[in-house]
């Protein structure tokens, strides 16, 4: 979006910018509310429209998709992750510089209590946790050349173990996310990834 290149500039960001972006988070916040007061599949766009007083026409040209509206810009997640990945120090293992790229990924929630809704969303509802796979088998064949780099292993070169990496750490965040839906939020999402880490690491 116009406003993120302008972040990334340090352009400062016009009335239409800011006025473009808090309308967004209204309807974030509207879609949100409704999915977990009656379920995702339950709440239509039409009705978040509503809600959040704005057309559907109007809604759409924020959000492509209603998945959009509770996991945000797939898109940005994934250039937040490989961005993050590629800033880290030469010196840093692969298993740094990915445990960098889960907290990139994690800090861009607004605030804890929409992470714990949108997590709590994706685990509990079926069509949105297929999808959440899906994606993260994506996200893993996109990072593949950044990981090889880490790990000396030549690009193309289909070593099993740079596969075994990446698919340990996007299991280690997905099952911190659930432990951390489990205990309503109270521990710390970073914290239990570590753990689950440290576990398959032995």
């Amino acid at each position: 979006m116009k406003q993120e290149a302008d972040a990334a500039t340090g352009a400062p960001a016009t009335l239409w910018d800011r006025t473009r972006q808090l309308a967004s988070q209204e309807i974030l916040e509207t879609a949100l509310r409704l999915f977990t007061e009656q379920g995702y599949e339950e709440t239509t766009i039409a009705q978040i429209a509503r809600e959040a007083g704005v057309s559907q026409r109007t809604l759409f040209r924020y959000f492509g998709t209603k998945e959009e509206l509770l996991g945000g810009d797939q898109s940005r997640f994934g250039r937040v992750l490989a961005d993050t990945i590629k800033a880290q120090p030469a010196e840093a293992g692969v298993w740094e510089v990915l445990r960098a790229g889960v907290a990139a990924v994690l800090s861009l929630h607004a605030s804890r209590e929409r992470a714990l809704a949108r997590f709590r969303l994706m685990h509990d509802t079926a069509s949105l946790r297929a999808g959440w796979l899906a994606k993260a088998l994506r996200l893993q064949e996109e990072l593949l050349p950044l990981v090889e780099a880490r790990m000396g292993v030549a690009p193309g070169a289909s070593d099993p173990r740079v596969r075994a990496v990446l698919a340990t750490a996007f299991a280690c965040l997905d099952a911190a996310s659930m432990a951390w839906v489990g205990s309503d939020g109270e521990s710390d999402i970073l914290d239990l990834y570590d753990e689950c880490l440290a576990a398959v690491r032995g």
